[in-house]
Protein backbone atom coordinates (compact mmCIF):
# COMPACT_ATOMS: atom_id res chain seq x y z
CA UNK A 1 0.00 0.00 0.00
CA UNK A 2 1.47 3.32 -1.24
CA UNK A 3 1.14 6.21 1.38
CA UNK A 4 1.61 9.20 -0.02
CA UNK A 5 0.84 13.01 1.80
CA UNK A 6 1.53 16.31 1.30
CA UNK A 7 3.75 18.64 3.15
CA UNK A 8 4.76 22.02 3.33
CA UNK A 9 7.35 22.30 0.84
CA UNK A 10 10.81 24.42 0.96
CA UNK A 11 10.94 26.49 -2.42
CA UNK A 12 12.83 29.81 -3.74
CA UNK A 13 11.27 33.22 -3.04
CA UNK A 14 10.91 34.32 -6.69
CA UNK A 15 9.59 37.69 -7.52
CA UNK A 16 6.19 37.51 -9.77
CA UNK A 17 6.63 36.07 -13.34
CA UNK A 18 10.93 35.54 -12.41
CA UNK A 19 12.06 32.58 -13.92
CA UNK A 20 13.74 30.14 -11.56
CA UNK A 21 16.44 29.47 -13.88
CA UNK A 22 19.29 30.63 -12.42
CA UNK A 23 18.82 28.84 -9.11
CA UNK A 24 18.33 25.63 -10.93
CA UNK A 25 20.91 22.96 -11.57
CA UNK A 26 20.70 19.43 -12.80
CA UNK A 27 21.34 16.01 -10.92
CA UNK A 28 24.77 16.19 -9.22
CA UNK A 29 26.08 13.32 -10.61
CA UNK A 30 25.79 14.76 -14.31
CA UNK A 31 27.95 18.06 -13.49
CA UNK A 32 31.68 18.22 -13.50
CA UNK A 33 33.66 20.81 -11.95
CA UNK A 34 33.48 22.87 -14.84
CA UNK A 35 29.62 22.53 -14.85
CA UNK A 36 29.25 23.54 -11.23
CA UNK A 37 31.32 26.34 -12.18
CA UNK A 38 29.07 27.77 -14.81
CA UNK A 39 26.07 27.05 -12.54
CA UNK A 40 27.10 28.83 -9.30
CA UNK A 41 27.96 31.38 -11.25
CA UNK A 42 24.27 32.24 -12.30
CA UNK A 43 22.99 32.68 -9.29
CA UNK A 44 24.31 32.91 -5.36
CA UNK A 45 21.21 31.26 -4.76
CA UNK A 46 22.24 28.51 -7.20
CA UNK A 47 21.21 25.13 -5.66
CA UNK A 48 24.19 23.34 -6.75
CA UNK A 49 25.76 25.10 -4.13
CA UNK A 50 24.64 22.65 -1.39
CA UNK A 51 23.60 19.68 -3.74
CA UNK A 52 27.01 19.43 -5.02
CA UNK A 53 29.71 21.19 -1.97
CA UNK A 54 33.19 21.75 -1.83
CA UNK A 55 35.55 20.98 0.00
CA UNK A 56 37.97 18.12 1.08
CA UNK A 57 36.64 14.76 2.47
CA UNK A 58 33.52 15.00 4.98
CA UNK A 59 34.51 18.73 5.19
CA UNK A 60 32.14 19.32 1.93
CA UNK A 61 29.47 18.18 3.84
CA UNK A 62 29.60 20.81 6.59
CA UNK A 63 30.19 23.60 3.80
CA UNK A 64 26.58 22.11 1.77
CA UNK A 65 25.20 22.01 4.97
CA UNK A 66 26.49 25.90 5.76
CA UNK A 67 25.06 27.59 2.06
CA UNK A 68 22.09 25.59 2.55
CA UNK A 69 21.18 27.18 5.75
CA UNK A 70 22.44 30.57 4.01
CA UNK A 71 20.30 30.10 1.23
CA UNK A 72 17.54 29.01 2.79
CA UNK A 73 17.69 32.25 5.52
CA UNK A 74 18.19 34.53 2.10
CA UNK A 75 16.27 33.25 -0.41
CA UNK A 76 13.50 30.69 0.27
CA UNK A 77 10.16 30.82 1.99
CA UNK A 78 8.55 27.60 3.51
CA UNK A 79 4.93 26.65 2.50
CA UNK A 80 2.33 27.81 5.26
CA UNK A 81 0.23 24.97 4.02
CA UNK A 82 0.79 21.71 3.08
CA UNK A 83 0.41 20.25 -0.51
CA UNK A 84 1.51 18.37 -3.21
CA UNK A 85 3.05 19.96 -5.99
CA UNK A 86 2.26 19.07 -9.52
CA UNK A 87 5.22 19.13 -12.11
CA UNK A 88 5.31 19.51 -16.37
CA UNK A 89 8.06 18.92 -18.24
CA UNK A 90 7.46 20.13 -21.81
CA UNK A 91 10.43 19.05 -24.03
CA UNK A 92 11.43 17.63 -27.75
CA UNK A 93 12.69 14.18 -28.15
CA UNK A 94 13.12 11.90 -31.52
CA UNK A 95 11.21 14.59 -33.15
CA UNK A 96 7.82 15.15 -31.49
CA UNK A 97 7.01 17.41 -28.30
CA UNK A 98 6.05 15.60 -25.38
CA UNK A 99 4.44 16.93 -21.82
CA UNK A 100 5.36 14.22 -18.99
CA UNK A 101 2.95 15.05 -15.84
CA UNK A 102 3.58 14.44 -12.71
CA UNK A 103 3.82 15.22 -8.96
CA UNK A 104 5.91 15.90 -5.61
CA UNK A 105 4.53 14.39 -2.72
CA UNK A 106 6.06 12.55 0.16
CA UNK A 107 5.80 9.03 0.42
CA UNK A 108 6.45 6.00 3.21
CA UNK A 109 9.70 5.04 3.00
CA UNK A 110 9.70 1.18 2.63
CA UNK A 111 12.90 -0.57 2.15
CA UNK A 112 13.08 -2.50 -1.28
CA UNK A 113 11.36 -5.79 -1.05
CA UNK A 114 9.12 -5.05 1.58
CA UNK A 115 6.49 -2.68 0.72
CA UNK A 116 5.11 -1.02 -2.53
CA UNK A 117 7.84 0.85 -3.39
CA UNK A 118 10.18 -1.55 -6.24
CA UNK A 119 13.83 -1.17 -7.92
CA UNK A 120 15.03 -2.40 -11.24
CA UNK A 121 18.81 -1.24 -11.20
CA UNK A 122 21.62 -2.53 -9.27
CA UNK A 123 22.83 0.28 -6.35
CA UNK A 124 26.45 0.82 -5.29
CA UNK A 125 27.66 1.84 -1.75
CA UNK A 126 29.75 4.57 -2.67
CA UNK A 127 27.32 7.17 -4.14
CA UNK A 128 24.48 6.51 -0.91
CA UNK A 129 27.30 7.24 1.78
CA UNK A 130 28.07 10.45 -0.33
CA UNK A 131 24.25 11.73 -0.14
CA UNK A 132 23.33 10.39 3.22
CA UNK A 133 26.22 12.53 4.96
CA UNK A 134 24.93 15.15 2.86
CA UNK A 135 21.23 14.46 3.61
CA UNK A 136 22.28 13.92 7.26
CA UNK A 137 24.12 17.28 7.29
CA UNK A 138 21.60 19.29 5.82
CA UNK A 139 18.62 18.02 8.00
CA UNK A 140 16.66 18.08 4.35
CA UNK A 141 15.82 16.09 1.67
CA UNK A 142 17.45 18.12 -1.05
CA UNK A 143 16.60 15.83 -4.47
CA UNK A 144 14.01 14.01 -6.07
CA UNK A 145 13.51 10.52 -6.50
CA UNK A 146 12.00 9.90 -9.77
CA UNK A 147 8.75 6.79 -9.44
CA UNK A 148 5.89 5.53 -11.43
CA UNK A 149 2.97 4.46 -10.73
CA UNK A 150 0.03 2.82 -13.37
CA UNK A 151 -2.96 4.76 -14.09
CA UNK A 152 -4.51 4.12 -17.59
CA UNK A 153 -6.96 6.64 -17.44
CA UNK A 154 -4.93 9.06 -15.64
CA UNK A 155 -7.50 9.56 -12.81
CA UNK A 156 -4.66 11.19 -10.64
CA UNK A 157 -5.33 13.77 -13.20
CA UNK A 158 -8.70 14.37 -13.13
CA UNK A 159 -8.20 15.22 -9.31
CA UNK A 160 -5.99 17.66 -9.14
CA UNK A 161 -6.15 19.27 -12.59
CA UNK A 162 -9.25 21.86 -11.35
CA UNK A 163 -7.47 22.87 -8.62
CA UNK A 164 -4.01 23.71 -9.38
CA UNK A 165 -4.25 27.15 -10.12
CA UNK A 166 -1.58 29.18 -11.81
CA UNK A 167 2.34 27.88 -11.49
CA UNK A 168 4.06 28.85 -8.76
CA UNK A 169 7.28 28.35 -11.10
CA UNK A 170 8.35 28.23 -14.35
CA UNK A 171 12.01 27.73 -15.89
CA UNK A 172 13.29 27.26 -19.39
CA UNK A 173 15.82 25.10 -17.80
CA UNK A 174 18.04 22.62 -19.97
CA UNK A 175 16.22 22.90 -23.12
CA UNK A 176 12.84 22.03 -20.91
CA UNK A 177 10.19 23.74 -20.04
CA UNK A 178 9.34 23.52 -16.62
CA UNK A 179 5.55 24.24 -14.52
CA UNK A 180 5.25 23.57 -10.52
CA UNK A 181 1.85 24.51 -9.10
CA UNK A 182 0.99 24.42 -5.41
CA UNK A 183 -2.51 21.99 -4.70
CA UNK A 184 -3.48 22.32 -1.46
CA UNK A 185 -7.21 22.19 -1.50
CA UNK A 186 -8.13 19.10 1.26
CA UNK A 187 -10.56 17.39 -0.64
CA UNK A 188 -8.27 16.76 -3.52
CA UNK A 189 -5.27 15.64 -1.78
CA UNK A 190 -7.54 13.23 0.26
CA UNK A 191 -8.82 11.68 -2.88
CA UNK A 192 -5.26 11.89 -4.33
CA UNK A 193 -3.72 9.72 -1.58
CA UNK A 194 -7.15 7.32 -1.71
CA UNK A 195 -6.09 6.90 -5.40
CA UNK A 196 -2.54 6.15 -4.95
CA UNK A 197 -3.31 3.68 -2.14
CA UNK A 198 -3.20 0.66 -3.84
CA UNK A 199 -0.03 1.27 -6.14
CA UNK A 200 2.32 -0.28 -6.96
CA UNK A 201 5.90 2.52 -7.25
CA UNK A 202 8.13 1.94 -9.52
CA UNK A 203 11.34 3.63 -9.17
CA UNK A 204 12.43 4.92 -12.65
CA UNK A 205 15.48 7.20 -11.66
CA UNK A 206 17.51 7.69 -8.18
CA UNK A 207 17.68 4.40 -7.01
CA UNK A 208 20.94 5.40 -4.94
CA UNK A 209 18.80 8.71 -3.79
CA UNK A 210 15.63 6.44 -2.42
CA UNK A 211 17.88 4.01 -0.51
CA UNK A 212 19.52 6.96 1.34
CA UNK A 213 16.61 7.73 2.10
CA UNK A 214 15.27 4.59 3.77
CA UNK A 215 19.07 4.80 5.74
CA UNK A 216 18.12 8.58 7.03
CA UNK A 217 15.01 7.48 7.93
CA UNK A 218 16.70 4.67 10.64
CA UNK A 219 18.70 7.38 11.61
CA UNK A 220 16.05 10.06 12.19
CA UNK A 221 13.67 6.85 14.12
CA UNK A 222 16.69 6.39 16.16
CA UNK A 223 16.76 10.45 17.46
CA UNK A 224 12.57 10.46 17.81
CA UNK A 225 12.54 12.43 14.55
CA UNK A 226 8.30 13.06 14.46
CA UNK A 227 8.70 12.91 10.46
CA UNK A 228 11.07 9.90 10.15
CA UNK A 229 9.21 7.50 7.92
CA UNK A 230 8.37 10.02 5.13
CA UNK A 231 11.05 11.35 1.96
CA UNK A 232 10.40 13.63 -1.17
CA UNK A 233 9.41 11.88 -4.58
CA UNK A 234 8.21 13.02 -7.76
CA UNK A 235 5.61 10.19 -9.20
CA UNK A 236 4.50 10.22 -12.94
CA UNK A 237 2.06 8.05 -14.91
CA UNK A 238 4.11 5.13 -16.52
CA UNK A 239 0.57 5.14 -18.86
CA UNK A 240 1.80 9.08 -19.43
CA UNK A 241 2.05 10.31 -23.11
CA UNK A 242 4.97 12.17 -21.84
CA UNK A 243 6.97 9.31 -20.64
CA UNK A 244 10.10 8.78 -22.90
CA UNK A 245 12.73 6.14 -22.45
CA UNK A 246 16.20 6.37 -24.10
CA UNK A 247 18.65 3.91 -24.72
CA UNK A 248 22.33 4.16 -22.74
CA UNK A 249 24.77 2.75 -24.99
CA UNK A 250 27.81 0.81 -23.76
CA UNK A 251 31.99 1.30 -24.39
CA UNK A 252 34.21 -1.27 -23.27
CA UNK A 253 37.71 -0.29 -22.54
CA UNK A 254 40.83 -1.44 -19.97
CA UNK A 255 40.91 -4.88 -21.07
CA UNK A 256 44.47 -6.81 -22.58
CA UNK A 257 42.50 -6.76 -25.93
CA UNK A 258 39.13 -7.55 -27.81
CA UNK A 259 38.43 -9.66 -30.25
CA UNK A 260 34.98 -9.35 -31.93
CA UNK A 261 35.15 -11.89 -34.09
CA UNK A 262 36.09 -14.84 -31.33
CA UNK A 263 33.22 -13.09 -29.30
CA UNK A 264 30.67 -13.36 -32.21
CA UNK A 265 32.12 -16.98 -32.84
CA UNK A 266 30.98 -17.92 -29.04
CA UNK A 267 27.63 -16.26 -29.12
CA UNK A 268 26.80 -17.50 -32.10
CA UNK A 269 24.64 -20.02 -30.33
CA UNK A 270 22.43 -17.73 -29.47
CA UNK A 271 21.89 -14.49 -31.87
CA UNK A 272 22.02 -14.53 -35.37
CA UNK A 273 24.50 -12.19 -36.36
CA UNK A 274 24.54 -9.83 -39.40
CA UNK A 275 27.48 -7.72 -40.19
CA UNK A 276 27.18 -4.57 -41.96
CA UNK A 277 28.34 -0.85 -42.70
CA UNK A 278 27.98 1.18 -39.79
CA UNK A 279 25.26 3.85 -39.60
CA UNK A 280 26.93 7.38 -40.24
CA UNK A 281 24.50 9.03 -38.51
CA UNK A 282 21.58 8.86 -35.30
CA UNK A 283 18.24 8.56 -37.31
CA UNK A 284 19.83 5.73 -39.27
CA UNK A 285 21.61 3.84 -36.32
CA UNK A 286 18.90 4.23 -34.61
CA UNK A 287 16.21 2.79 -37.10
CA UNK A 288 18.88 -0.07 -37.40
CA UNK A 289 18.90 -0.69 -33.82
CA UNK A 290 14.44 -0.43 -33.96
CA UNK A 291 14.46 -2.64 -37.01
CA UNK A 292 16.36 -5.26 -35.48
CA UNK A 293 14.82 -5.65 -31.90
CA UNK A 294 11.33 -4.96 -33.20
CA UNK A 295 10.74 -8.71 -31.73
CA UNK A 296 13.23 -9.75 -30.20
CA UNK A 297 16.26 -8.52 -28.17
CA UNK A 298 19.08 -7.15 -30.36
CA UNK A 299 21.86 -4.83 -30.17
CA UNK A 300 25.07 -4.00 -32.41
CA UNK A 301 28.76 -3.89 -31.75
CA UNK A 302 31.58 -2.52 -33.14
CA UNK A 303 35.14 -1.94 -32.67
CA UNK A 304 35.99 1.87 -33.35
CA UNK A 305 37.16 2.35 -36.18
CA UNK A 306 36.44 -0.67 -38.50
CA UNK A 307 33.31 0.53 -40.44
CA UNK A 308 31.62 -2.44 -39.95
CA UNK A 309 28.29 -3.35 -37.60
CA UNK A 310 27.70 -6.80 -36.00
CA UNK A 311 23.67 -6.27 -35.39
CA UNK A 312 22.73 -9.43 -33.10
CA UNK A 313 19.22 -10.36 -32.88
CA UNK A 314 18.27 -12.77 -30.52
CA UNK A 315 17.49 -16.62 -32.45
CA UNK A 316 13.92 -17.39 -32.38
CA UNK A 317 15.10 -20.47 -31.09
CA UNK A 318 16.64 -19.32 -27.92
CA UNK A 319 16.66 -21.61 -24.91
CA UNK A 320 17.61 -19.47 -21.89
CA UNK A 321 17.88 -22.75 -20.05
CA UNK A 322 20.47 -24.29 -22.33
CA UNK A 323 22.26 -20.95 -22.30
CA UNK A 324 22.87 -21.34 -18.59
CA UNK A 325 20.05 -18.90 -17.58
CA UNK A 326 17.56 -20.62 -16.39
CA UNK A 327 17.97 -19.48 -12.87
CA UNK A 328 17.33 -15.92 -13.74
CA UNK A 329 14.34 -14.39 -13.69
CA UNK A 330 11.80 -15.00 -16.75
CA UNK A 331 11.59 -11.07 -16.93
CA UNK A 332 15.11 -10.99 -17.90
CA UNK A 333 15.53 -13.90 -20.00
CA UNK A 334 15.20 -12.44 -23.25
CA UNK A 335 16.03 -8.78 -22.28
CA UNK A 336 19.04 -7.30 -24.70
CA UNK A 337 20.63 -5.56 -21.96
CA UNK A 338 20.37 -8.57 -19.57
CA UNK A 339 21.58 -10.57 -22.58
CA UNK A 340 24.63 -8.61 -23.25
CA UNK A 341 25.80 -8.31 -19.72
CA UNK A 342 25.09 -12.02 -19.24
CA UNK A 343 26.60 -13.51 -22.66
CA UNK A 344 28.61 -10.63 -24.22
CA UNK A 345 30.08 -8.95 -21.51
CA UNK A 346 31.14 -11.29 -18.97
CA UNK A 347 31.40 -14.90 -20.48
CA UNK A 348 33.04 -13.71 -23.58
CA UNK A 349 35.02 -10.42 -22.40
CA UNK A 350 35.58 -11.73 -19.14
CA UNK A 351 33.94 -8.29 -17.34
CA UNK A 352 32.66 -9.81 -13.76
CA UNK A 353 29.72 -8.02 -12.33
CA UNK A 354 31.75 -6.44 -10.17
CA UNK A 355 33.71 -5.02 -12.88
CA UNK A 356 30.45 -4.11 -14.51
CA UNK A 357 29.12 -2.70 -11.19
CA UNK A 358 32.60 -0.84 -10.33
CA UNK A 359 32.42 0.24 -13.99
CA UNK A 360 36.09 -0.77 -13.99
CA UNK A 361 35.85 -1.85 -17.67
CA UNK A 362 32.79 0.30 -18.69
CA UNK A 363 31.72 3.93 -19.39
CA UNK A 364 28.22 4.93 -20.83
CA UNK A 365 27.20 6.79 -22.77
CA UNK A 366 23.07 8.40 -23.60
CA UNK A 367 24.12 10.15 -26.75
CA UNK A 368 23.70 8.36 -29.78
CA UNK A 369 26.23 11.44 -31.42
CA UNK A 370 28.71 10.90 -29.50
CA UNK A 371 28.85 7.25 -29.39
CA UNK A 372 28.92 7.51 -32.92
CA UNK A 373 31.69 9.49 -33.24
CA UNK A 374 33.89 7.25 -31.01
CA UNK A 375 32.15 3.85 -33.10
CA UNK A 376 33.60 6.08 -36.42
CA UNK A 377 36.82 8.06 -35.27
CA UNK A 378 37.84 6.08 -32.18
CA UNK A 379 38.85 8.14 -28.78
CA UNK A 380 42.25 6.20 -28.17
CA UNK A 381 40.46 3.97 -25.51
CA UNK A 382 37.22 2.03 -26.40
CA UNK A 383 37.74 -1.44 -27.46
CA UNK A 384 34.15 -1.86 -28.31
CA UNK A 385 31.36 0.34 -27.84
CA UNK A 386 27.85 -1.68 -27.71
CA UNK A 387 24.63 0.32 -29.34
CA UNK A 388 21.31 -0.38 -27.10
CA UNK A 389 17.24 -0.13 -27.68
CA UNK A 390 15.68 1.64 -25.26
CA UNK A 391 14.12 -0.44 -22.26
CA UNK A 392 10.81 -0.76 -22.86
CA UNK A 393 8.28 0.32 -19.91
CA UNK A 394 6.53 -2.58 -19.59
CA UNK A 395 9.91 -4.33 -19.18
CA UNK A 396 11.08 -2.46 -16.75
CA UNK A 397 7.82 -3.46 -14.46
CA UNK A 398 8.09 -6.47 -15.58
CA UNK A 399 11.72 -6.91 -13.60
CA UNK A 400 10.60 -4.76 -10.69
CA UNK A 401 7.40 -7.39 -9.98
CA UNK A 402 9.44 -10.31 -10.62
CA UNK A 403 11.89 -8.42 -7.52
CA UNK A 404 14.74 -8.94 -9.83
CA UNK A 405 17.00 -6.01 -10.91
CA UNK A 406 18.65 -5.27 -14.42
CA UNK A 407 22.35 -4.29 -14.56
CA UNK A 408 23.15 -0.68 -14.07
CA UNK A 409 22.18 2.27 -16.21
CA UNK A 410 19.17 -0.17 -18.39
CA UNK A 411 17.33 2.60 -18.35
CA UNK A 412 17.38 6.94 -19.30
CA UNK A 413 14.02 8.36 -18.90
CA UNK A 414 14.09 11.67 -20.61
CA UNK A 415 14.33 14.36 -19.20
CA UNK A 416 15.79 13.77 -16.28
CA UNK A 417 14.42 15.63 -13.27
CA UNK A 418 16.66 18.86 -12.23
CA UNK A 419 17.26 20.79 -8.63
CA UNK A 420 15.81 23.17 -7.36
CA UNK A 421 11.62 22.61 -7.61
CA UNK A 422 11.39 22.11 -3.93
CA UNK A 423 12.63 20.95 -1.04
CA UNK A 424 11.69 19.22 2.07
CA UNK A 425 13.56 20.61 5.46
CA UNK A 426 13.36 18.10 8.47
CA UNK A 427 15.16 20.41 10.57
CA UNK A 428 12.03 23.14 10.43
CA UNK A 429 9.46 19.94 10.59
CA UNK A 430 11.43 19.10 13.80
CA UNK A 431 11.34 22.36 14.89
CA UNK A 432 7.30 22.98 14.86
CA UNK A 433 8.32 26.18 12.47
Amino acid sequence: MAKIRPFRGLRYTLEAGASATPVMAPPYDVVDAQGRDALVAKSEHNCMRFILPEGEGDEKYAHGATAFRSIVAEGMTRDSEPGIYVYHQTFEALGSTFVRKGFVALIELTRFGSGPVLAHERTLSGPKMDRLKLMRACDAHLELVFGMFSDPDKGWEKVVDPVKGEPVLRADFDGVDHALWKVDDAAALEKLQAHLAEKSIYIADGHHRYETMCAFREELEGRGHPEAAYGMIYLSNLDDDGLVVLPTHRLVHGLAGVDLPAVLEQVKPYFDVVTEDLPSDTESMRARMAEAGSQRAAFGLTVPGSGTLAVLRLRADFDPAAAGLGDMAEALQRLDVALLHELVLERALGITKEAQAAKTNLRYFKSYDASIDVARDGDGQTQLVCFMNATPVEDVVAVCDSGEVMPQKSTFFFPKIPNGLVFYDLAQTESGD
